[in-house]
Protein backbone atom coordinates (compact mmCIF):
# COMPACT_ATOMS: atom_id res chain seq x y z
CA UNK A 1 0.00 0.00 0.00
CA UNK A 2 1.02 3.52 -1.14
CA UNK A 3 1.74 6.27 1.18
CA UNK A 4 -1.27 7.83 -0.72
CA UNK A 5 -3.56 4.78 -0.14
CA UNK A 6 -2.54 4.57 3.33
CA UNK A 7 -3.56 7.92 4.13
CA UNK A 8 -6.59 7.29 2.01
CA UNK A 9 -7.19 4.64 4.37
CA UNK A 10 -6.78 6.55 7.45
CA UNK A 11 -9.57 8.81 6.84
CA UNK A 12 -12.02 6.25 5.62
CA UNK A 13 -11.45 4.37 9.16
CA UNK A 14 -11.29 7.78 11.49
CA UNK A 15 -14.23 8.78 9.31
CA UNK A 16 -16.28 5.68 10.06
CA UNK A 17 -15.34 5.14 14.04
CA UNK A 18 -16.62 8.75 14.06
CA UNK A 19 -20.50 7.62 13.15
CA UNK A 20 -20.12 4.80 14.81
CA UNK A 21 -19.58 6.74 18.00
CA UNK A 22 -21.71 9.19 17.49
CA UNK A 23 -24.87 6.49 16.47
CA UNK A 24 -23.39 3.92 19.31
CA UNK A 25 -26.52 4.23 21.08
CA UNK A 26 -28.81 3.27 17.97
CA UNK A 27 -26.76 -0.54 18.26
CA UNK A 28 -27.57 -0.93 21.88
CA UNK A 29 -29.93 -3.30 22.95
CA UNK A 30 -32.68 -0.79 24.65
CA UNK A 31 -33.86 -3.23 27.35
CA UNK A 32 -33.80 -6.27 25.12
CA UNK A 33 -32.73 -9.16 26.70
CA UNK A 34 -29.80 -10.39 24.95
CA UNK A 35 -29.95 -13.38 26.52
CA UNK A 36 -32.62 -14.95 24.49
CA UNK A 37 -32.34 -13.04 21.21
CA UNK A 38 -28.76 -12.22 19.88
CA UNK A 39 -30.30 -10.26 17.40
CA UNK A 40 -30.79 -7.60 19.88
CA UNK A 41 -26.73 -7.14 20.55
CA UNK A 42 -25.52 -7.83 17.07
CA UNK A 43 -24.76 -4.48 15.98
CA UNK A 44 -23.33 -4.36 19.55
CA UNK A 45 -20.64 -7.33 18.71
CA UNK A 46 -19.54 -6.23 15.35
CA UNK A 47 -18.64 -2.58 17.23
CA UNK A 48 -16.69 -4.32 19.88
CA UNK A 49 -15.17 -6.39 16.85
CA UNK A 50 -14.11 -3.09 15.00
CA UNK A 51 -12.92 -1.44 18.55
CA UNK A 52 -11.03 -4.37 19.47
CA UNK A 53 -9.29 -4.31 15.76
CA UNK A 54 -8.00 -0.79 15.61
CA UNK A 55 -6.32 -1.08 19.36
CA UNK A 56 -4.81 -4.58 18.80
CA UNK A 57 -2.55 -3.50 15.49
CA UNK A 58 -1.11 -0.31 17.44
CA UNK A 59 -1.56 1.26 13.63
CA UNK A 60 -3.64 3.71 15.26
CA UNK A 61 -3.51 7.11 16.14
CA UNK A 62 -3.81 8.49 19.42
CA UNK A 63 -7.33 10.34 18.42
CA UNK A 64 -8.63 7.06 16.46
CA UNK A 65 -7.72 5.03 19.66
CA UNK A 66 -9.03 7.51 21.62
CA UNK A 67 -12.10 6.79 19.63
CA UNK A 68 -12.13 2.96 19.48
CA UNK A 69 -11.49 2.64 23.32
CA UNK A 70 -14.89 4.76 24.19
CA UNK A 71 -16.80 2.31 21.73
CA UNK A 72 -15.10 -0.91 23.38
CA UNK A 73 -15.96 0.52 27.07
CA UNK A 74 -19.41 1.60 25.84
CA UNK A 75 -20.44 -1.90 24.25
CA UNK A 76 -18.94 -3.69 27.41
CA UNK A 77 -20.94 -1.48 29.61
CA UNK A 78 -23.92 -2.13 27.34
CA UNK A 79 -23.10 -5.76 28.10
CA UNK A 80 -23.12 -5.41 32.30
CA UNK A 81 -19.47 -5.62 31.93
CA UNK A 82 -19.86 -9.57 30.50
CA UNK A 83 -22.75 -10.67 32.21
CA UNK A 84 -25.62 -10.59 29.64
CA UNK A 85 -23.04 -12.92 27.43
CA UNK A 86 -22.61 -14.77 30.56
CA UNK A 87 -25.99 -15.44 31.36
CA UNK A 88 -27.13 -16.12 27.28
CA UNK A 89 -23.79 -19.06 27.43
CA UNK A 90 -25.35 -20.58 30.24
CA UNK A 91 -28.85 -20.64 29.57
CA UNK A 92 -28.42 -21.47 25.60
CA UNK A 93 -24.67 -23.49 24.92
CA UNK A 94 -25.54 -24.47 21.66
CA UNK A 95 -25.41 -21.08 21.14
CA UNK A 96 -22.07 -19.86 20.23
CA UNK A 97 -22.40 -15.71 19.79
CA UNK A 98 -22.00 -15.25 23.03
CA UNK A 99 -18.55 -16.74 22.63
CA UNK A 100 -17.68 -15.34 19.93
CA UNK A 101 -18.74 -11.67 20.52
CA UNK A 102 -17.26 -12.74 24.76
CA UNK A 103 -13.68 -12.65 22.32
CA UNK A 104 -13.63 -8.92 21.18
CA UNK A 105 -13.27 -8.18 24.24
CA UNK A 106 -11.26 -10.65 25.63
CA UNK A 107 -8.97 -9.33 22.98
CA UNK A 108 -8.55 -5.85 24.49
CA UNK A 109 -7.88 -7.17 27.78
CA UNK A 110 -12.11 -7.01 28.87
CA UNK A 111 -12.63 -10.39 31.04
CA UNK A 112 -15.98 -11.69 33.07
CA UNK A 113 -14.85 -14.39 35.96
CA UNK A 114 -18.32 -16.28 34.82
CA UNK A 115 -17.49 -16.68 31.14
CA UNK A 116 -13.59 -18.04 32.28
CA UNK A 117 -15.12 -20.61 34.46
CA UNK A 118 -17.94 -21.59 31.43
CA UNK A 119 -15.62 -21.55 28.81
CA UNK A 120 -13.32 -24.50 29.27
CA UNK A 121 -16.98 -26.39 30.89
CA UNK A 122 -18.52 -26.17 27.91
CA UNK A 123 -15.25 -26.67 25.66
CA UNK A 124 -14.69 -29.65 27.68
CA UNK A 125 -18.35 -30.94 26.87
CA UNK A 126 -18.04 -30.32 23.25
CA UNK A 127 -21.12 -28.63 23.32
CA UNK A 128 -19.18 -25.62 21.06
CA UNK A 129 -17.99 -28.23 18.46
CA UNK A 130 -21.34 -30.04 18.10
CA UNK A 131 -23.95 -27.25 17.39
CA UNK A 132 -25.13 -27.33 13.71
CA UNK A 133 -23.49 -24.12 12.09
CA UNK A 134 -22.21 -23.30 8.74
CA UNK A 135 -18.11 -24.50 8.18
CA UNK A 136 -17.35 -21.02 8.29
CA UNK A 137 -18.62 -20.24 11.63
CA UNK A 138 -17.02 -23.44 13.20
CA UNK A 139 -13.71 -21.79 12.57
CA UNK A 140 -15.27 -18.24 14.67
CA UNK A 141 -15.61 -20.63 17.46
CA UNK A 142 -12.07 -21.64 16.91
CA UNK A 143 -10.67 -18.49 16.45
CA UNK A 144 -12.63 -17.21 19.48
CA UNK A 145 -11.18 -20.01 21.76
CA UNK A 146 -7.62 -19.18 20.56
CA UNK A 147 -8.60 -15.16 21.35
CA UNK A 148 -9.60 -16.24 24.69
CA UNK A 149 -6.85 -18.75 25.45
CA UNK A 150 -9.43 -21.37 25.70
CA UNK A 151 -7.76 -24.30 23.07
CA UNK A 152 -7.59 -27.20 24.62
CA UNK A 153 -9.71 -30.02 23.07
CA UNK A 154 -10.14 -27.65 20.27
CA UNK A 155 -10.86 -29.31 17.02
CA UNK A 156 -8.31 -29.14 14.43
CA UNK A 157 -7.79 -26.20 12.22
CA UNK A 158 -7.36 -28.24 8.80
CA UNK A 159 -10.23 -30.50 9.76
CA UNK A 160 -12.61 -27.10 9.91
CA UNK A 161 -10.66 -25.67 7.11
CA UNK A 162 -11.60 -28.18 4.31
CA UNK A 163 -15.37 -28.27 5.32
CA UNK A 164 -15.42 -24.88 3.83
CA UNK A 165 -16.75 -23.89 0.38
CA UNK A 166 -13.07 -22.36 0.05
CA UNK A 167 -11.25 -25.41 1.52
CA UNK A 168 -12.35 -27.31 -1.74
CA UNK A 169 -11.16 -24.21 -3.87
CA UNK A 170 -13.58 -25.09 -6.17
CA UNK A 171 -15.13 -23.80 -9.59
CA UNK A 172 -14.84 -19.66 -8.60
CA UNK A 173 -17.66 -19.05 -11.22
CA UNK A 174 -19.88 -21.31 -8.94
CA UNK A 175 -20.17 -18.46 -6.34
CA UNK A 176 -23.06 -16.61 -5.32
CA UNK A 177 -23.89 -13.65 -2.66
CA UNK A 178 -24.06 -16.38 0.35
CA UNK A 179 -20.86 -17.55 -0.56
CA UNK A 180 -19.18 -15.01 -0.85
CA UNK A 181 -19.66 -13.78 2.57
CA UNK A 182 -18.78 -17.63 3.85
CA UNK A 183 -15.28 -16.85 1.79
CA UNK A 184 -14.64 -13.68 3.50
CA UNK A 185 -15.68 -15.35 7.03
CA UNK A 186 -13.77 -17.97 5.88
CA UNK A 187 -10.57 -16.21 5.70
CA UNK A 188 -11.25 -13.77 8.71
CA UNK A 189 -11.13 -16.59 11.39
CA UNK A 190 -8.14 -18.41 9.58
CA UNK A 191 -6.36 -15.57 9.82
CA UNK A 192 -7.45 -14.02 13.16
CA UNK A 193 -8.51 -10.56 10.87
CA UNK A 194 -5.19 -10.54 9.07
CA UNK A 195 -3.32 -10.93 12.19
CA UNK A 196 -1.62 -14.47 11.04
CA UNK A 197 -1.78 -14.59 7.15
CA UNK A 198 -0.20 -18.07 7.68
CA UNK A 199 -3.33 -19.34 9.07
CA UNK A 200 -4.59 -19.71 5.24
CA UNK A 201 -3.16 -22.98 3.44
CA UNK A 202 -1.21 -22.11 0.90
CA UNK A 203 -3.34 -23.96 -2.46
CA UNK A 204 -6.06 -21.44 -1.05
CA UNK A 205 -3.91 -18.64 -0.52
CA UNK A 206 -3.63 -19.26 -4.39
CA UNK A 207 -6.77 -19.90 -5.46
CA UNK A 208 -7.70 -16.23 -3.67
CA UNK A 209 -4.65 -14.34 -5.27
CA UNK A 210 -6.08 -15.44 -8.70
CA UNK A 211 -9.97 -14.88 -8.26
CA UNK A 212 -10.22 -12.36 -5.77
CA UNK A 213 -10.02 -9.31 -8.09
CA UNK A 214 -12.81 -10.84 -10.38
CA UNK A 215 -15.45 -11.27 -7.34
CA UNK A 216 -14.37 -7.57 -6.82
CA UNK A 217 -15.08 -6.31 -9.99
CA UNK A 218 -18.31 -8.83 -10.26
CA UNK A 219 -19.72 -6.88 -7.14
CA UNK A 220 -18.54 -3.70 -7.84
CA UNK A 221 -20.79 -3.76 -10.85
CA UNK A 222 -23.60 -4.79 -9.34
CA UNK A 223 -23.10 -2.12 -5.90
CA UNK A 224 -22.82 -4.24 -3.72
CA UNK A 225 -20.07 -2.53 -1.60
CA UNK A 226 -20.85 -4.26 1.56
CA UNK A 227 -19.69 -7.49 -0.02
CA UNK A 228 -17.20 -5.36 -1.69
CA UNK A 229 -15.66 -4.43 1.66
CA UNK A 230 -15.42 -7.48 2.60
CA UNK A 231 -12.98 -8.73 -0.05
CA UNK A 232 -11.38 -5.83 0.59
CA UNK A 233 -10.49 -7.34 3.91
CA UNK A 234 -9.98 -10.45 2.49
CA UNK A 235 -7.02 -9.07 -0.06
CA UNK A 236 -4.88 -7.82 3.05
CA UNK A 237 -5.31 -10.61 4.78
CA UNK A 238 -3.54 -12.57 1.95
CA UNK A 239 0.19 -13.78 3.06
CA UNK A 240 1.05 -10.92 0.19
CA UNK A 241 -1.83 -8.16 0.39
CA UNK A 242 -3.95 -8.07 -2.88
CA UNK A 243 -4.52 -4.04 -2.60
CA UNK A 244 -5.91 -2.17 -5.89
CA UNK A 245 -5.63 1.56 -5.62
CA UNK A 246 -9.13 2.24 -7.75
CA UNK A 247 -10.62 -0.48 -4.87
CA UNK A 248 -10.14 1.96 -2.33
CA UNK A 249 -10.60 5.58 -3.93
CA UNK A 250 -14.04 4.19 -4.76
CA UNK A 251 -14.73 3.21 -1.08
CA UNK A 252 -13.65 6.46 0.03
CA UNK A 253 -15.88 8.34 -2.90
CA UNK A 254 -18.82 6.28 -1.26
CA UNK A 255 -18.74 7.55 2.31
CA UNK A 256 -20.00 9.90 3.39
CA UNK A 257 -18.56 12.96 4.90
CA UNK A 258 -19.75 12.28 8.92
CA UNK A 259 -18.47 8.85 7.81
CA UNK A 260 -21.81 6.64 6.76
CA UNK A 261 -20.56 4.18 4.72
CA UNK A 262 -23.92 2.70 1.89
CA UNK A 263 -24.30 -0.96 1.59
CA UNK A 264 -25.20 -0.60 -2.43
CA UNK A 265 -26.57 1.84 -4.66
CA UNK A 266 -29.85 2.69 -3.64
CA UNK A 267 -31.00 5.75 -2.01
CA UNK A 268 -29.79 6.19 1.71
CA UNK A 269 -32.81 6.96 3.72
CA UNK A 270 -33.49 10.16 5.84
CA UNK A 271 -34.58 8.75 8.96
CA UNK A 272 -32.03 8.20 11.46
CA UNK A 273 -33.44 4.17 12.89
CA UNK A 274 -33.47 2.87 9.14
CA UNK A 275 -30.10 4.64 8.25
CA UNK A 276 -28.65 2.64 10.92
CA UNK A 277 -29.95 -0.15 10.28
CA UNK A 278 -29.24 -0.31 6.68
CA UNK A 279 -25.90 0.91 7.06
CA UNK A 280 -24.55 0.08 10.06
CA UNK A 281 -22.48 -2.84 9.06
CA UNK A 282 -21.26 -1.46 5.88
CA UNK A 283 -19.92 1.56 7.72
CA UNK A 284 -18.53 -1.58 10.43
CA UNK A 285 -16.89 -2.83 6.98
CA UNK A 286 -14.83 0.08 6.16
CA UNK A 287 -13.33 0.45 9.25
CA UNK A 288 -12.40 -2.65 9.32
CA UNK A 289 -11.16 -2.86 5.96
CA UNK A 290 -8.63 0.40 6.62
CA UNK A 291 -7.53 -1.01 9.69
CA UNK A 292 -6.49 -4.29 8.45
CA UNK A 293 -4.50 -2.56 5.36
CA UNK A 294 -3.10 -0.02 7.81
CA UNK A 295 -2.11 -3.12 9.89
CA UNK A 296 -0.08 -4.73 6.86
CA UNK A 297 1.30 -1.78 5.36
CA UNK A 298 2.77 -0.82 8.31
CA UNK A 299 3.91 -4.03 9.75
CA UNK A 300 2.66 -3.10 12.93
CA UNK A 301 2.56 -5.82 15.86
CA UNK A 302 -0.31 -6.45 17.60
CA UNK A 303 -0.51 -4.16 20.58
CA UNK A 304 -0.77 -4.86 24.32
CA UNK A 305 -3.69 -5.83 26.06
CA UNK A 306 -5.33 -2.43 27.66
CA UNK A 307 -7.72 -3.99 30.24
CA UNK A 308 -8.01 -6.45 32.54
Amino acid sequence: MSTDLARLAHQIRSRALDWLHTHRRAGAPAGEDISTDPEAYKALGETALTACLVLRDGAAGSRDCAVARALLDFCWTETEHGTLLYQRMLRHPLATDALEIYAHFARSGYRHPGMERLIPHVVAAGTAHVAEQQPNRRLAVANALRITGHTTAAPAWETLTRATWLGSTPQPWHIDWMTGYAVTHTVFHLTDWGRQPSGLPDDMAAYLTRWLPVWTDIWTEACQWDLVGELLIVGNCLPEPCTEAGDWHRLAELQHPDGLTPRDDQPVDDDPVTRFRDHQHTTIVAAVAATVALARALGAPPAPAGRT
